[in-house]
C-alpha cells in the first residue's frame, strides 16, 4: 500500500478527509469550522503534525530495519517490492472472492458441451457481489410493496408537499434572519435617524434625476404628496421599487442594482418626504392613498346635528 499511494500523497488525502468530516458535521454557519471555532483550527494543527511525524519514523524505522537485513534478504525484498500490485496476493485474492472464476488448469470443469467453429463455452457462475446485489433488491423490492402497497404508509404526493412544508420552514427561519431577504410582507416603516441618512444616500445617488432632490417630482411623480399611482404605504412604496412601476411608463425595477435591506431604507426615507411641500412641487397624480390598516373613523350625530368625528 505505501508502494501505491507514496507518502506525498497519503498525508495530504488523510488531512482533507478529516478537514472533511468536521466542516460537515460541525454547524459553523457561513464561516469555515476552522475559523469559527479556534479549537478546531488547533487540532488540525496538531492532526497534520502528528501526520508528518509517524511518516517520518515509520520512514526511519524502514531504513534501521532494511539495513540490518541480509544481502539475500534484501534481494527477497526487492524481487517482492518489483512485483506489480494487479499481480499480488492481495488483489489476485480479492479477485477471485469478487468474481468466484476458474483458473486457466481448472476450466474442464466449467466447459460445455456447446462448440461454436471451435469456440467453445464455460459455465463461469454469476459474481458473488453481482447475485447478493441482486438478492438485495429482491429484499428491498418486497419490502417497499409491503410498505407502501399493502400497508399504505404514504403516497408520494403526500412525501412531496411534507418535503415542501419542511423546505418553507426553513427558509422562512433563515429570512429572520437575513435582513437581504426583505420582502412586501415582512418590510417596516423606518423611523432611526442612522437608517434614513442611509436612505437618503441611496435616494440622491438612484432617485434625483426622476424624482428631483426634494422629492417634488420631475420626470417621476411628486413624492411629497398624498397621491399615489401604486400606493403610499411602506409595503406598497418597497414593492414598487423593488420590481418597478407601471408596465410601460413606469419606474424600472431596482433589485437587481439595490438589496432589499437598502431599498426598505429608502422607500422609509421617501415616506419621511410626506407634507413637506417643496416649492415648484410636479402636480399631483393618481390617488389619495388610505390605509387600509388604520382604524376607520365612526360618525355619530348628536341631538344639535352637529357631526362629531371620533377617530
Amino acid at each position: 500500500m505505501k508502494k501505491i499511494i507514496p507518502s506525498y500523497v497519503r498525508v495530504p488525502l488523510l488531512f482533507a478527509i478529516v478537514l472533511g468530516a468536521m466542516e460537515y458535521f460541525i454547524d459553523s454557519g457561513e464561516q469555515p469550522a476552522f475559523i469559527k471555532f479556534p479549537m478546531v483550527g488547533l487540532f488540525l494543527v496538531v492532526f497534520l503534525f502528528l501526520l508528518i511525524a509517524i511518516e517520518i519514523v515509520v520512514s526511519a524505522v524502514d531504513n534501521v530495519t532494511y539495513h540490518l537485513l541480509t544481502e539475500e534478504q534484501k534481494k527477497q525484498l526487492k524481487e517482492a517490492q518489483e512485483i506489480p500490485f494487479t499481480e499480488g496476493k492481495f488483489y489476485q485474492g480479492l479477485m477471485k472472492k469478487l468474481t468466484r472464476s476458474k483458473e486457466i488448469e481448472e476450466e474442464h470443469d466449467v466447459l460445455l458441451d456447446h462448440d461454436y467453429d471451435g469456440i467453445k463455452e464455460l459455465d463461469n457462475v454469476l459474481p458473488p457481489w453481482w447475485v447478493n446485489l441482486f438478492y438485495i433488491t429482491i429484499l428491498f423490492a418486497f419490502v417497499y410493496m409491503i410498505r407502501f402497497h399493502v400497508i399504505g404508509d404514504y403516497t408520494q404526493e403526500e412525501e412531496f408537499q411534507t418535503e415542501m412544508e419542511i423546505a418553507r420552514a426553513e427558509i422562512e427561519k433563515y429570512k429572520l434572519t437575513a435582513p437581504d431577504l426583505m420582502d412586501k410582507d415582512k418590510v417596516t416603516l423606518l423611523t432611526d435617524a442612522a437608517s434614513l441618512a442611509q436612505g437618503k444616500a441611496i435616494y440622491d445617488a438612484k432617485c434625483i434625476a426622476c424624482h428631483k432632490a426634494d422629492g417634488g417630482g420631475s420626470i417621476g411623480p411628486n413624492l411629497t404628496d398624498t397621491h399615489w399611482i401604486l400606493g403610499g404605504g411602506i409595503k406598497e412604496v418597497f414593492n414598487t421599487i423593488m420590481e418597478g412601476g407601471r408596465e410601460g411608463k413606469g419606474m424600472i425595477s431596482w433589485k437587481t442594482e439595490i438589496k432589499p435591506s437598502d431599498i426598505q431604507k429608502v422607500s422609509s426615507y421617501i415616506l419621511s418626504l410626506q407634507g413637506t411641500n417643496p416649492p415648484d412641487a410636479k402636480a399631483p397624480e393618481g390617488e389619495i392613498w388610505v390605509d387600509e390598516s388604520t382604524p376607520k373613523a365612526e360618525t355619530v350625530t348628536d341631538s344639535t346635528a352637529i357631526t362629531v368625528e371620533v377617530k
